[in-house]
C-alpha cells in the first residue's frame, strides 16, 4: 500500500529541517496529550508506533514511543546497520514522555527496534509496544507494517448487534490456531491463518457453532505459553502469517455468519528484555512494588493499572482489535488475578489497597473503563470475563457498581459438573445435589458454561477419559454431559477436540486427532454436538432467557436415588416450552412419570441415546399422551422411557 499522504493543514509542527536523518514531526495534538495523561485516550494506535506516511512528498515512517524516564531514544534497524546514534527521536517539550520523529525512506517491511538509554545510563533494545507486526520468533524485532485490508463483511457488521445479543444462541468453539490442524505434508509446520480458514470455516459452519474463540493471536515469544504471555500487544503473531492473513480468516468467518471472539490478556506480560518489562529502564508498564507488579505463579509482570498511560495503552489495545480486526468480542483472561492483590499469595506477602483491603482498586477502575469504552464505541460486541472468584457484579452495569462485562465464565459450574461426572454411576446418588447446586446462583451473573483448553491439559485427561465405566459408558456419559450443558441456562463453550471425544490431552505441537472420526463412537460424539448446536439455535427456550430465571423451572431436582433430573426450559411463548429429563445411571427406566404444564400431546425431539450418536437406540416413539392427573408441582403428567446415561428432550405438539 502507498504511504498515507498527510495534508499540510494537519501538521502542527514548525517547518521541517529535511537535512537531518530524523525530521521533527508529530501526529499528536494537545488534546491527544491531555487524554493520554489522564488515561482516557483509547485510540493510541492511531498515533503511537510506526506509521507509513508521506511528508513533504517524501515517503517514510513516523515513529513515536512513550519512554518518560529515558535520556535518549533512537530507531535502529538494518537501514542504519543497527547504529544507536544515527537516528535519534525527539522528546516532546510537554510532560507526556513521548519521543517521536519521521524517518524518510523507511518502507513497509523494514525491521526495527528502539534504542533506549535509561536515566541510569542503562541501554536497552526494545520492540515497539504498538508495532502492527513482528519478526517470527525467535527473532524479536518489530516490523513496519499496516493493517489495511479490503473487508467484505459489511452485511455481517450491520446485523451483528442482533445476532451477537445476549438473548440469542451463543455456542463458542474455542481453538488454538497453531494446532487445530497442521500441514498434512509437513506436520511440523504451523499453517497460517489464511490456510486454516480453508477448512476451519466450513467445519465450524457445518457443526453449528455460532462463535469461534481464538486463543491469543497477539505476538508472543514462547510457543508453549500458548500466547498468554504477550510481548506485541498490537501485532498479529507472525506464527500465523501476516496481519492480513488473520483478517482474511476473520472476514471469512463473518461471511459464514460466525462471530469471532479473541482471547485478550491485560493481566500480565513476560519479562523478555525486548518487551515491555523495564521499558525505559524503570518499571514503566509494570508496578514498581513487586507485591503488586510480579505474578509468582506465572513468573510474569503485572500491569500498573494505577498509571493513567498504562490504562490508555491497554484500552486502546482492546479497541484496536475490535476496530482494525473487526473482532466481535474479547474474552479477558485471568480477571481474578487482576482484582485481588492476594491472588496466589499468602496474606503476609500481599499488598493492600489504601483502605487495607485486598482488592486492586486500580484494576477495578481499569476494567470498568474498559467495558464502558468497548460498549460505547462498538455495536454488537461482547466482553467475557474469565473470572474464578466470587467478586460480585462482574456482569452488572458499571453505573450500578458492576464491572460491566457482558458474560462471565461459570467456573463453579464447570468444576462441580466435572467432579460429578467423574463419579462411578452407582455412587452418584450420594452426590446428587452437586449437579443441581448451580441453579442456586445461575442468574446472579450472565454466565458462559466453559469446557475450555484448561480442562484437557497438564494431566487432567481428555474429556472422554474423565468419564467412568467401560468404553460405551464413557461415550454415553460424555454425550449426556454435553446434553446437560446445552440444556442448562447460559452460553456454551467447547474447546476444539472436545466435540469428537479426543482420546489425548491437547498437545499444542501437533494437529488434533482427526483420524478418530473413522470410529463410530467418535463420529457419534461429533454428531451429538452438531445436533445439540442446531437444536440450541432452533429452540428459543434454550437461549432466549439464558440469563434469567424466567427461562428455567425444576420439575424434579430431588430424585437422588435414581440420579434423575427433570426440568423445563421456557421461551418467550408457552409453545416454546421444553421438558428435559436426564438419567445419569446405566439403568433403563420405563414408565417414568414426570409432571408437565400443559394438557397436550408431547413428542421426543432429541435423545443422546439415539443410534446415530452411538447410543443404544432406546427412545420414546410417537406421540406421548398427557394424563389429567397432576404430578409433582404440575397439573398434568406423562409417562416416558428414560434411556441409560442419557438426556431426552420433549416438546408439546
Amino acid at each position: 500500500m502507498p504511504a498515507k499522504r498527510v495534508s499540510k493543514k494537519n501538521i502542527a509542527v514548525p517547518p521541517i529541517d529535511t537535512s537531518k536523518p530524523v525530521w521533527v514531526y508529530s501526529l499528536f495534538t494537545d488534546y491527544d496529550i491531555d487524554l493520554f495523561s489522564v488515561g482516557k485516550h483509547f485510540r493510541l494506535y492511531e498515533k503511537m508506533g510506526s506509521h507509513l506516511l508521506a511528508i513533504n512528498n517524501t515517503d517514510g515512517t513516523y515513529f513515536s514511543v512513550w519512554a518518560p524516564n529515558a535520556q535518549k531514544v533512537g530507531v535502529v534497524g538494518n537501514f542504519n546497520d543497527w547504529n544507536t546514534a544515527t537516528h535519534p527521536l525527539y522528546k516532546r517539550e510537554d510532560k507526556s514522555g513521548i519521543w517521536e520523529g519521521f524517518i524518510p525512506e523507511i518502507a513497509k517491511g523494514e525491521v526495527y527496534k528502539y534504542f533506549v538509554k535509561g536515566y541510569d545510563d542503562s541501554e536497552h533494545l526494545k520492540g515497539d509496544p504498538y508495532a502492527r507486526k513482528w519478526e517470527h520468533p525467535p527473532q524479536t524485532a518489530s516490523v513496519v507494517w499496516d493493517t489495511n485490508y479490503n473487508w467484505t463483511d459489511k452485511s455481517w457488521l450491520a446485523k451483528r448487534a442482533k445476532i451477537n445479543a445476549l438473548n440469542q444462541p451463543i455456542s463458542v468453539y474455542e481453538l488454538h490456531l497453531g494446532s487445530w490442524e497442521r500441514d498434512p505434508e509437513n506436520p511440523e509446520r504451523v499453517l497460517n491463518a489464511r490456510e486454516v480458514a480453508e477448512r476451519l470455516v466450513p467445519y465450524v459452519k457445518e457443526m453449528g457453532f455460532t462463535h469461534v474463540e481464538l486463543m491469543p493471536v497477539m505476538e508472543f515469544p514462547y510457543f508453549p505459553s500458548w500466547g498468554y504471555q504477550i510481548t506485541g500487544y498490537f501485532g498479529a503473531s507472525s506464527r500465523y502469517g501476516s496481519p492480513q492473513d488473520l483478517m482474511f480468516l476473520i472476514d471469512a468467518l463473518h461471511k459464514a455468519d460466525i462471530a469471532v471472539i479473541l482471547d485478550w490478556v491485560p493481566s500480565h506480560f513476560p519479562g523478555d528484555r525486548h518487551g515491555l518489562y523495564e521499558f525505559d529502564g524503570t518499571h514503566l508498564y509494570e508496578h514498581a512494588d513487586m507485591r503488586k507488579g510480579f505474578h509468582p505463579d506465572w513468573k510474569s509482570y503485572i500491569f500498573n493499572y494505577d498509571r493513567n498511560e498504562v490504562r490508555s495503552f491497554l484500552i486502546s489495545n482492546a479497541l484496536f482489535w475490535l476496530d482494525q480486526y473487526h473482532a466481535d468480542g474479547l474474552r479477558v483472561d485471568a480477571v481474578a488475578s487482576m482484582l485481588y492483590f492476594n491472588f496466589s499469595r499468602a496474606d503476609g506477602d500481599a499488598a493492600t489497597n489504601e483502605y487495607g483491603g485486598s482488592e486492586n482498586l486500580g484494576a477495578i477502575q481499569f476494567l470498568q473503563d474498559l467495558n464502558v469504552a468497548v460498549y460505547g464505541n462498538f455495536d454488537g460486541v461482547q466482553t467475557i470475563a474469565e473470572e474464578s472468584s466470587t467478586y460480585p457484579g462482574v456482569t452488572h452495569p458499571v453505573h450500578a457498581g458492576g464491572l460491566g462485562f457482558g458474560m462471565k465464565w461459570m467456573m463453579g459450574w464447570m468444576n462441580d459438573t466435572l467432579k460429578y461426572f467423574k463419579i462411578d454411576t452407582l455412587a452418584r446418588k450420594h452426590h446428587h445435589h452437586q449437579l443441581s447446586f448451580s441453579m442456586t446462583y445461575a442468574f446472579t451473573e450472565n454466565f458462559m458454561l466453559p469446557f475450555s483448553h484448561d480442562e484437557v491439559v497438564h494431566g487432567k485427561s481428555p474429556m472422554l477419559y474423565k468419564m467412568p465405566g467401560d468404553d460405551w459408558q464413557k461415550f454415553a456419559n460424555l454425550r449426556a454431559l454435553y446434553g446437560y450443558m446445552f440444556t442448562h441456562p447460559g452460553a456454551k463453550l467447547l474447546f476444539m477436540g472436545n466435540e469428537f471425544g479426543d482420546t489425548s490431552e491437547w498437545n499444542f505441537t501437533q494437529s488434533l486427532d482427526w483420524h478418530l472420526l473413522q470410529y463410530p463412537g467418535h463420529k457419534g460424539m461429533q454428531e451429538t454436538v452438531k445436533a445439540l448446536n442446531f437444536l440450541y439455535r432452533k429452540e428459543p427456550a434454550l437461549y432466549h432467557f439464558n440469563f434469567s430465571h424466567e427461562g428455567f423451572e425444576w420439575l424434579d431436582a430431588d430424585n437422588a436415588n435414581e440420579s434423575v433430573y427433570v426440568f423445563m426450559r421456557k421461551g418467550p411463548k408457552a409453545k416454546d416450552t421444553l421438558v428435559i429429563a436426564i438419567n445419569l445411571t446405566p439403568v433403563v427406566r420405563e414408565h417414568y412419570r414426570i409432571g408437565v404444564p400443559f394438557k397436550t400431546k408431547w413428542k421426543e425431539i432429541f435423545n443422546t441415546d439415539d443410534i446415530v450418536y452411538y447410543g443404544s437406540g432406546i427412545n420414546n416413539k410417537g406421540e406421548i399422551v398427557t394424563h389429567k392427573e397432576g404430578y409433582g408441582n404440575q397439573e398434568y403428567a406423562i409417562d416416558i422411557t428414560l434411556p441409560p446415561l442419557a438426556v431426552v428432550i420433549f416438546k408439546s405438539k
